[in-house]
């Protein structure tokens, strides 16, 4: 993902109104706000079993190389998404490559399986009604929506790293590992981790950023692979 991370458009946010959106913008939001966040299949692949101790204090640093050469993964979960004009949550698949990135969406909208897809210069929403293109993904959810989400920042975010390109700021837990990192109007709380691929990565973040509130709940990492299937 490009480190470009748009903030949501405050003005386009607080004139939104459900009679104001098409009838298409208001069926894909959801879709896409939950892809923004995107993350998180239902997969089976086995967790790498925890060790037998709990997160210890210098087992961030020791795993900070690691993390940050980190651009290959498969993730699985849910995410939910609160805007002052609805709630709604969704499973996602989320596969990570350096050249590619792919987003399946999957949820009670009623609306089946949507795709996002991105790479260099080039973002795909696949749905039932259509493919749509834009240069990057906020591009593509202020074209539908007239706002965004910080979808480019999330691979970083999602490893508990800041995106870069931006300034941050950051607080620690009582262990050393990121209790709450704010960078482009966001706010990211790391509220627990889990143990997969040998390395300590979030479980369950809670982004905001005025009264967007989106909640991640990652029910397996698979650092180190990729999910090909179609």
């Amino acid at each position: 993902m490009t480190p470009a991370y748009p903030t949501p458009d405050r003005a386009s946010t607080s004139r939104a109104t459900p009679s104001s959106l098409s009838a298409f913008a208001s069926r894909h939001w959801r879709l896409l706000g939950a892809a923004a966040l995107s993350l998180w299949l239902a997969g089976c692949a086995g967790q790498t079993t925890a060790p037998s101790a709990p997160r210890q204090a210098d087992d961030w640093q020791r795993q900070q190389s690691r993390l940050e050469a980190l651009d290959t993964w498969t993730v699985a979960g849910k995410v939910g998404l609160r805007t002052p004009r609805d709630s709604t949550s969704a499973n996602l698949d989320w596969t990570q490559t350096p050249q590619h990135y792919r987003m399946l969406i999957s949820g009670p909208f009623g609306t089946g399986r949507s795709v996002l897809e991105g790479r260099a210069g080039a973002v795909e929403l696949t749905t039932g009604d259509g493919t749509f293109q834009a240069s990057s993904p906020e591009a593509l959810m202020q074209q539908q929506l007239g706002w965004s989400l910080p979808i480019s920042a999330l691979d970083y975010w999602v490893r508990g790293l800041p995106a870069p390109g931006a300034a941050h700021d950051e607080t620690r837990d009582d262990l050393g590992f990121p209790a709450q990192l704010r960078q482009a109007g966001w706010t990211i709380a790391y509220r627990d981790w889990t143990y997969a691929g040998g390395l300590w990565l979030p479980r369950r973040l809670v982004m905001t950023y005025d009264d967007i509130r989106a909640l991640l709940v990652v029910n397996e990492w698979q650092p180190g692979q990729a999910d090909t299937t179609p």
